[in-house]
């Protein structure tokens, strides 16, 4: 079994090309929640979404998120009506929001809610929240603390940031599932994430990162970083403002404690040889996903890399 931390659109891509070239069954996505909010009285699981969409080929690819051929009459009326309008939810997506809701409120768990939506979309792959326990990403700028959404989607991440914090992560547990698929895992990767924001509070809760120390599988990252700049959005800013390096040195750092593999850009090979100074394997590739046969590729050779210290060879699609 593969197992992917991911968040947000990159992490998302780098799982749909795990999910081509290899069994879907033998995949399993555990899926950052601190996201998470209250719209319109409904809950709101971004990230838990887009991997729904994307891996179930229902993910608008003119938009980039939500559901393809999706129409926004309900968010055009709350906006006639003088109700916040800022986050975009179409009305297919909505009938996602309304449905997790309803089960949360009957009493299932986020796994629970997640699965039995998984379930109705035919999803092959294993898709797990991060944990049931309610976590929030809290931005800290000079206009005061934001939620993530208001600070990336509402107010398009122009803030500067002074720090970022994980509220409930102490307390949360892991979901039922994530550290057996870690600890039974053949290969975990850390998917081309914001290592802040996307990948950071799933590492904040104490038992997820501690099975990534103890699990035998190897343990492999792709960074989301270039150069000195994210391939998109605030990963640069968000890693600055937590004391990361903005490079793959920082990349490194932010899992220094249970990574084994760095995959890295073709671009950034001089700086990959300087880590390969310390016990890290670094490997250099293109890592850039354009289209789907990008994620094809960036998934064979991740596999194909971390495979040669297997037990067994991994099995991938020609």
């Amino acid at each position: 079994m593969i197992v992917v931390l991911t968040g947000g659109t990159g992490g998302t891509k780098f799982a749909d090309g795990l999910r081509r070239v290899i069994n879907p069954q033998d995949l399993t996505v555990i899926v950052n929640t601190a996201d998470d909010f209250q719209w319109w009285g409904l809950h709101i699981s971004p990230d838990i979404d887009s991997v729904m969409y994307v891996l179930s080929g229902r993910v608008s690819k003119e938009r980039g998120w939500g559901i393809a051929q999706d129409t926004f009459f309900c968010l055009q009326t709350m906006k006639q009506l003088d109700e916040p309008s800022w986050f975009q939810v179409g009305d297919r997506d909505l009938a996602v929001h309304l449905l997790r809701t309803k089960l949360l409120a009957q009493g299932k768990t986020l796994t629970e809610a997640t699965a039995k939506i998984a379930s109705k979309m035919d999803l092959q792959v294993g898709v797990l929240p991060m944990s049931d326990s309610r976590v929030q990403t809290r931005v800290n700028t000079p206009a005061g603390e934001l939620s993530f959404q208001e600070y990336f989607v509402k107010r398009g991440y122009q803030d500067s940031v002074n720090s970022v914090r994980f509220e409930g992560a102490s307390e949360a547990k892991a979901a039922p599932g994530v550290i057996d698929a870690i600890l039974s895992a053949d290969a975990v990767f850390v998917a081309p994430s914001n290592p802040v924001t996307s990948i950071g509070p799933i590492l904040a809760v104490a038992q997820i990162r501690q099975a990534l120390r103890d699990t035998s599988a190897p343990v492999a990252a792709i960074s989301p970083i270039i150069g000195s700049a994210p391939v998109s959005g605030p990963a640069g800013i968000l890693m600055a403002a937590q004391g990361f390096p903005i490079s793959i040195n920082g990349v490194a750092k932010a899992y220094e404690d249970f990574l084994d593999v760095l995959i890295v850009d073709d671009a950034d090979e001089a700086a990959a040889k300087e880590l390969e100074r310390s016990d890290l394997r670094v490997s250099c590739m293109n890592i850039m996903m354009r289209s789907e046969n990008d994620r094809e590729q960036l998934a064979k050779r991740a596999l194909s890399f971390v495979s040669q210290n297997l037990p067994r060879k991994i099995s991938v699609a020609s």
